[in-house]
């Protein structure tokens, strides 16, 4: 009994630090890469919502997302941009947009 419980212990520890550790990566910039020129195309209805600048990290570097309609994912939510955040002297990350609600 003892055994199982401790070994149930050891594996929910474990996994607990895997989310953790890859939680924490950061890709740090000292040089924004520069944002994409995107033409707005009409809006497919009046609920879509335009995402603009969008960057995700793949790779060890950031790639543009954005640039795109989108729908709420509920009734009355709003897009909040994304943005750079300065972190000390290792340079710039990105914070990426979300929904929340108006």
């Amino acid at each position: 009994m003892k055994k199982n419980y401790f070994s149930r212990i050891a594996i929910f520890t474990a996994i607990i630090m895997a989310f953790s550790f890859s939680a924490s990566a950061q890709i740090f910039v000292r040089i924004r890469p520069v944002h994409a020129v995107v033409v707005r195309p009409a809006a497919p209805s009046p609920r879509h919502v335009w995402i603009d600048e969008e960057w995700a990290p793949r790779g060890g570097t950031y790639v543009y997302t954005g640039g795109h309609w989108a729908l709420p994912p509920h009734p009355g939510y709003i897009w909040v941009g994304g943005h750079w955040r300065r972190h000390g002297g290792d340079g710039e990350y990105w914070v990426p947009g979300h929904w929340r609600r108006g």
